[in-house]
């Protein structure tokens, strides 16, 4: 698939991906049934199987061929899932069995198929994500029909509509393989019954499989694939060199309105910026004018632009042009994509298309495409005339009602003004009922108005001849101006309301701002959020934050206190784990009464909210929806905000810790040194002539000392390590010197073990600063001495590795607990029951990785451990 050019947020999410290790999609393509897809896709499990791989059938559909069965053998099939839907079994795809299973990969076949009602999920697209969340590769199929972006060209090529489609998010992530079959071989298979049995190949030879549909169906999937191809190339291009990820060529901004046609739309401009590899932004201007179902209607579009990849925006405009030009010159766009009616040749010679002429006349030098908009019958486009919802009949009512009493005015003020003053009157009524917000019966009081008065008032009375003919005039001004008073009364309650609207999510994002920017600490943050949107949602509210495991916990309730069922605490478990909401309002688990959203910060999910409203719609419209998300991503940033400053603020506090500890080290090991010198020297002139009672607590002495001794001598290094206050002296030396120095020195610590050592004769020389690689390798074998049983061995080995020379230090002893592997080298760790003070190993590390190298502990089978450092051959020798 065509990739959209990269973000910057977006290396995030793939370093997030990686973390998260979710797992791998490979799609077998094809353009038609029948080419081979379920077939290839079994071989390649079979070839994976006998690599080693754990490999499941989730769901395979064999349509009744022996050769397609026959390959299921050797591989395990985990058993389906019965649905029963109207008294008729379905066999589904046991997405908790395959999760239970957990194989390395999972063989899933139709992704484009629509669950049975009641499953977890309404498509089996989702299935495959969640097997992906959760870490494991997926192999499934997939005809090119059932892309979503390439659904209206489908619909035109064969003339049949798709109803069940993947969207292109998902194929964008996964592997992309095409089954190609020429559309000769494919229809020669299906008259020979490969593909259908006869009566159904007889009827899809009719219909579906024209040779010129296959034709075109072909080329979109081999166009496709190459896309896809494209994208990879062009994503390890973007490895290379990330700074080519930065400019953008083009920016395309599509205005989504009302209209089934806009999906239609928004598909359209989706595959024009991956083509384009153009960043796009879809934009829902809300004008005035329309109706709250209209707006329904056109956010559920904008949620589509939002699961296709675009940026979605929504912004309050006088009129869809106004909205989009401003939002264009704002963001720089360089192309506007917008949607035209289809209509009758004189009505376009007689009226235009206002929308689309109006855009083009004043876009200046961004260019417009302008794509058909709307098929006959459906809604209108962004921009006409709205169909709206019938005014109250007590509306109409209130209308004739406002006439009648303004007709009663107007006969009393007959005898003391001039007709054209009663037309005030009347005026006045028409412009209160339009006030009222309904533009029909603002209409109906301006007709009625104009015929009260030429029926009561304009000779002859009684009826609607007129006498003089310059009352007609009057008439129609009259009425004229009666219709535009109504009309810009009603557009102005709609701004009113529009702008009312606009105030409050503004106001209800600036006091979540507030409150958070305001408070510190998780507990507070909260309970300050949970408090709001349990306020501006009408609505129970439950915040969940993880615990060390992983496991979500209530952790801020906006009532009072109340512990979630088994059942809630999976689907908010859920609901983390995979980053995507659930429950009311969403197709994941629709019947549970409240709804699970996320909390997703910059590094993924951070937590869960459960938001039970006390009127279901009161969240389900989808500008509600909206509203929660951007608070919950809100709250997302404000907890991570929150915790990066603890973080830091531990940080400053452990390096404070550390540097003040570093300083008293220093001070005292200098002050010990002195007295530990002079107890050796009198402890060895001592033993010179000491009687042999008196030599066993000489020797005692001085074996004590010398253990001080090196304990100081650690402490000094360690601090002079840390401070930077040691300079390598590097020269090419054989690894043999000082690793023989240290053997010496530790003749006596080692005596009765046989250590034995491994030096290839070709071993090329190391830079390295002997000294300190001298005491490398006597804090490693000291610590093999003291961990391991007396007598046992120490094995010493060495190699060449590329550019470093790889040393080992290995002895036969109980080995390392696996929490310790990592841990063993952190200053003053003691992973055991008497051990040293805990900084021989980490002096080795700091020697090793001043060299450029690094240092890992292992365990080794038998019994034992391993240390390993590298040391980097600079030059060679």
């Amino acid at each position: 698939m065509a990739r959209k050019r990269l973000k910057p947020e977006s290396y995030l999410d793939e370093a997030r991906r990686q973390e998260r290790a979710e797992g791998r999609l490979k799609v077998f393509l094809g353009a038609a049934p029948g080419v081979g897809k379920t077939y290839t896709m079994l071989e390649a499990a079979a070839a994976r199987k006998r690599e080693g791989v754990d490999v499941v059938v989730g769901l395979a559909e064999t349509h009744g061929r022996a050769e397609t069965r026959a390959l299921l053998e050797g591989l395990e099939v985990l058993p389906r899932r019965a649905a029963v839907h109207r008294g008729v079994t379905l066999d589904e795809l046991d997405l908790d069995a395959a999760l239970a299973r957990a194989p390395a990969l999972i063989l899933v076949d139709e992704l484009a198929h629509t669950n049975a009602p009641g499953s977890r999920h309404a498509k089996r697209w989702q299935d495959v994500s969640e097997l992906l969340r959760r870490g494991i590769d997926v192999y499934t199929t997939l005809n090119i029909q059932h892309v979503e972006t390439l659904n209206d060209a489908v619909a035109r090529i064969t003339g049949v509509t798709v109803r069940e489609t993947v969207p292109d998010s998902l194929l964008e992530r996964a592997d992309v393989e095409l089954v190609d079959l020429p559309p000769e071989e494919l229809l020669e298979r299906l008259k020979q019954g490969k593909v259908y049995v006869p009566e159904t190949a007889a009827r899809a030879l009719e219909g579906f499989f024209k040779l010129s549909n296959l034709t075109a169906l072909r080329e979109l999937a081999l166009r496709l694939t190459a896309e896809g191809v494209g994208a990879r190339v062009e994503s390890q291009r973007l490895a290379q060199a990330p700074e080519a990820i930065w400019p953008t060529a083009e920016r395309l901004l599509v205005g989504v309105g009302p209209s089934p046609s806009s999906a239609k739309l928004v598909r359209a401009t989706r595959r024009m910026a991956a083509n384009l590899k153009a960043h796009w932004l879809a934009v829902f201007v809300d004008a005035p004018s329309l109706a709250p179902a209209q707006r329904a209607a056109a956010l559920e579009n904008l949620r589509l632009a939002g699961r296709l990849g675009a940026e979605t925006l929504t912004i309050t405009a006088r009129s869809v042009v106004e909205g989009m030009l401003d939002l264009a010159r704002q963001r720089n766009v360089t192309r506007l994509v917008i949607g035209k009616q289809t209509r009758p040749r004189w009505r376009e010679l007689l009226s235009g298309s206002a929308t689309v002429d109006e855009l083009i006349r004043r876009s200046g030098d961004t260019d417009v495409y302008v794509t058909t908009g709307d098929v006959e019958g459906s809604a209108p486009a962004p921009g006409s005339a709205p169909a709206r919802s019938p005014a109250p009949l007590a509306e109409h009512a209130v209308a004739l009602g406002v006439v009648a009493a303004a007709t009663a005015l107007c006969d009393a003020m007959r005898p003391h003004f001039a007709l054209t003053n009663l037309v005030m009157v009347y005026l006045l009524g028409v412009a209160y009922v339009a006030s009222r917000g309904h533009r029909g019966p603002a209409v109906l009081a301006s007709v009625a108005s104009v015929l009260a008065f030429d029926w009561c008032f304009v000779p002859p009375e009684g009826t609607f001849a007129v006498s003089d003919t310059q009352y007609a005039v009057t008439f129609a001004i009259m009425l004229a101006v009666a219709i535009l008073v109504s009309h810009l009364a009603v557009r102005s309650r709609a701004q009113a309301e529009a702008a009312r609207l606009s105030e409050m999510r503004t106001a209800a994002m600036h006091a979540l701002s507030a409150r958070l920017a305001t408070t510190r600490g998780v507990e507070p943050l909260l309970r300050a959020s949970v408090t709001l949107l349990a306020e501006v949602f009408d609505s129970d509210v439950v915040a969940l934050l993880p615990d060390e495991d992983g496991r979500l916990a209530a952790r801020a309730w906006s009532g009072a206190e109340r512990p979630l069922d088994e059942k809630e605490r999976s689907v908010a478990q859920w609901v983390y784990d995979l980053g995507q909401s659930a429950g009311l309002g969403t197709q994941t688990l629709p019947v549970v009464e409240a709804l699970y959203a996320p909390l997703l910060g910059a590094e993924g999910p951070v937590g869960a909210l459960r938001v039970q409203p006390r009127a279901r719609e009161r969240l389900t419209a989808p500008d509600q929806m909206l509203l929660l998300e951007s608070f919950a991503h809100q709250i997302a940033l404000a907890l991570g905000v929150d915790r990066l400053q603890e973080s830091a603020r531990r940080a400053e506090l452990r390096a404070e810790t550390e540097r003040l500890r570093s300083s008293l080290l220093s001070s005292v090991s200098h002050d010990l040194r002195t007295p530990l010198a002079a107890i050796l020297g009198s402890a060895t002139s001592l033993l010179r002539g000491a009687a042999a009672p008196e030599r066993e607590q000489l020797e005692n002495i001085r074996d004590e000392a010398e253990r001080l001794s090196r304990l100081v001598h650690n402490l000094l290094e360690t601090t002079r390590l840390e401070s930077g206050a040691v300079s390598l002296r590097k020269e090419p030396v054989p690894v043999e010197e000082p690793l023989g120095a240290a053997l010496e020195r530790l003749d006596k610590a080692l005596a009765g073990r046989t250590v034995s050592t491994r030096l290839p004769e070709d071993l090329p020389l190391v830079p390295l600063d002997a000294v300190l690689v001298e005491q490398v390798f006597v804090n490693l074998l000291d610590n093999a001495a003291r961990h391991t049983p007396p007598g046992s061995p120490i094995d010493v080995s060495a190699r060449a590795d590329g550019g470093a020379v790889v040393l080992e230090v290995a002895d036969r002893g109980p080995g390392l607990p696996p929490e310790d592997l990592v841990r063993v080298f952190d200053k003053f760790y003691r992973g055991r029951p008497g051990a040293g003070a805990g900084l021989g190993l980490a002096i080795c590390k700091a020697v090793v990785e001043a060299h450029g190298g690094a240092i890992v502990a292992e365990n080794r089978e038998g019994g034992g451990a391993v240390f390993r450092f590298s040391l980097p051959l600079k030059a060679a020798s």
